[in-house]
């Protein structure tokens, strides 16, 4: 796990070792063992990489690192089947110098191409500057998992695991993308490929890209892709034990390390499966960690014992408090680069912080519910899926005219949220499900010129694209498909990757090893969401003889702060002198007015605004962080 940059000029000034080490320097938190750079003879190509040590803790493993006396790679990640695959490569004739899963990429490379992302089973970004063809290889693993983001004109390709590292280059001008923020105030995080900033990208999950260092000519490309058209036959007992088995085998070889290990422990279903069969699966007591808050509903260190007790894990605990939010919140939009309003990431980054005063990687429980349909919207959208044809028109005006006079509360205005869609298309009406700010709620909030520059642009489509791409008819399996690809990896990877990161810890994830995903992609989906509420259905079944009833079958409460007290207390001053002051205005985006009535609307009902003014109040404090 650690840090990677790099550079390609076209013409002008050659690369410098300065430029790399610029990038280097301000992603060290993400490689504090080591730095590396790299720069091509005739100074066109620059490559840099700071280390966190995982897998050989020898010099060997340094990089940039030379291989096969003509590729240079730095990578950043695990390739978890690296053993088996230099095995493999052994018997062909190839000699390594070190025992890292990172020689053995190019080598996969050298006799593959691009086909050698076809055999790494982990977690990895990566580029490959092959000295004889003149070419760039970068590639992202199929999930998400690892971050890649670049800047590309005619003259240079500036790319980096973090885009603070491509600012720290004179060629990138600095300016924040608009429409950008217009889908980030929909789904709070920016979708790929965009990140907020101008001319900077993302590349995709399952991407790779080709740059020919002579002409800047760039290629792109999807490699892997999840298929919803194949379901098994299987019985529900067949399926429990497929499921294990591969579960299993997806934690053990996320064991492999060189240095100490232990589990992120929530008390959920997923995080008490991964520390179930780490237990099975070692000799010693594992270390779990895991946080609450004083506030009861959103406290699960109840249950994160119930299963550290069982399993007699050496856990440590941690109640959240949080320090100023003058101090925290500025912090974190600076942490988090682009537009992010995950609200999870307080917890995320002080569990990551916990964790690594003890051990170097951990294990999470992320991915179990985007396999198993396990959050309430997938049960809200089946519903509206099989019934909402059955209600009239005039049924459902007249069901949205009462609830329109009930008392203002967070369930009132979902539910309206959802009967006023009813008629809408199954993917529109869950995007509109599923959204922070309505289409309607921009409107009213938006500034006059800046909902003009954003008339053309409806957020609604990138998800309702999705649904058409998932290439099935079975509308569950449609937004399964469609978070895979959108909310998984530009939101809950990146607040994991990043908060782990920040104190140079890293994060491992069974549930996403891509070949239980393609396994769990065969499953009926009447088998994940039996009904219309018995979530996760058929994992929580092959889990029986592993986790207590208690823990499996409570109600599901996810990795939430209490904002809406927050917004109410501790917050609420420092939220009005930031969202109303006279320099957030004055970015024209939003009316005052409207900014105050969702301020004050939240202060005196029942109404939960707080995920809304979370938003807008990250939003102001990353223009602060960047901008300003």
């Amino acid at each position: 796990m650690c840090a990677i940059a790099g550079k390609i000029v076209s013409r002008g000034e050659a690369v410098s070792e300065g430029d790399i080490g610029a990038m280097n320097g301000v992603m060290a938190h993400r490689g504090p063992d080591g730095h590396g750079v790299f720069i091509s003879r005739d100074g066109r190509v620059g490559l840099g990489h700071r280390r966190l040590s995982i897998i050989d803790l020898s010099s060997l493993g340094r990089q940039p690192m030379h291989c096969l006396n003509k590729y240079w790679i730095v990578f950043n990640g695990e390739i978890y089947n690296y053993a088996e695959k230099r095995l493999a490569l052994e018997k062909e004739g190839y000699s390594f110098k070190s025992n890292t899963d990172t020689e053995v990429i190019p080598a996969l490379y050298d006799k593959f191409g691009v086909e050698c992302l076809q055999h790494l089973r982990g977690m990895f970004s990566f580029a490959i500057y092959d000295e004889q063809r003149r070419v760039l290889f970068c590639a992202r693993d199929r999930v998400g998992k690892k971050p890649f983001k670049y800047y590309l004109n005619n003259d240079v390709f500036i790319f980096a695991s973090e885009l603070k590292a491509i600012l720290t280059q004179d060629e990138y001008q600095r300016e924040p993308d608009f429409k950008a923020i217009h889908h980030y105030l929909t789904y709070q995080y920016v979708p790929s490929p965009l990140t907020g900033f101008m001319g900077i990208q993302k590349l995709e999950a399952a991407h790779y890209l080709l740059i020919e260092v002579d002409t800047m000519k760039v290629t792109k490309r999807r490699y892997w892709s999840l298929d919803y058209s194949e379901k098994w036959a299987l019985t529900e007992g067949q399926w429990c034990g497929r499921i294990m088995d591969k579960l299993e085998e997806a934690v053990g070889i996320r064991m492999r390390s060189d240095v100490p290990l232990g589990a992120l422990l929530s008390g959920g279903v997923d995080s008490s499966a991964v520390t179930a069969l780490m237990s099975r699966l070692s000799s010693t007591p594992i270390r779990t960690f895991s946080i609450g808050f004083e506030e009861d509903k959103y406290n699960e260190l109840h249950y994160a014992r119930i299963i550290a007790n069982k399993f007699r894990t050496e856990h440590t605990e941690l109640i959240v408090t949080p320090v100023s939010a003058e101090e925290i919140l500025p912090r974190l939009a600076y942490m988090y680069e682009e537009p992010f309003a995950d609200s999870s990431t307080l917890p995320s980054y002080y569990v990551s912080k916990l964790t690594r005063e003890h051990v170097t990687v951990a294990l999470n429980g992320d991915g179990g519910d985007e396999n198993f349909a396990g959050y309430d919207r997938y049960a809200v959208h089946k519903f509206a899926v099989n019934y909402g044809g059955f209600l009239s028109k005039q049924l459902i005006d007249q069901i949205g005219k009462i609830l329109g006079g009930r008392i203002k509360t967070t369930f009132f205005n979902r539910l309206e949220r959802l009967i006023a869609t009813l008629p809408d298309d199954a993917a529109r009406r869950y995007v509109n499900y599923i959204c922070y700010f309505t289409n309607a709620m921009k409107d009213a909030l938006y500034s006059g010129k800046f909902a003009g520059l954003m008339a053309d642009n409806d957020s609604y489509t990138l998800i309702e694209e999705r649904f058409r791409d998932s290439g099935t008819a079975n509308m569950l399996d449609a937004a399964l498909y469609a978070d895979f690809m959108t909310y998984l990896p530009d939101d809950l990877l990146v607040k994991m990757d990043i908060a782990t990161m920040a104190v140079s810890l890293e994060g491992r994830s069974p549930f996403l090893d891509h070949e239980f995903i393609e396994l769990t992609a065969k499953i009926p989906s009447g088998l994940k969401l039996k009904g219309i509420n018995s979530k996760k259905y058929i994992l929580k079944r092959a889990l029986l003889t592993l986790l207590p009833k208690d823990v499996m079958y409570r109600p599901k409460m996810g990795f939430a702060i209490p904002l809406d007290v927050w917004f109410r207390t501790r917050l609420k001053d420092y939220a009005k002198s930031v969202l109303l002051s006279d320099k957030a205005i004055s970015r024209g985006i939003f009316k005052k007015d409207a900014v105050k009535a969702l301020l004050d609307e939240h202060t005196r009902t029942k109404i939960n605004w707080g995920y809304h003014l979370w938003a807008l109040l990250m939003l102001e404090l990353w223009f602060r962080e960047y901008f300003d």
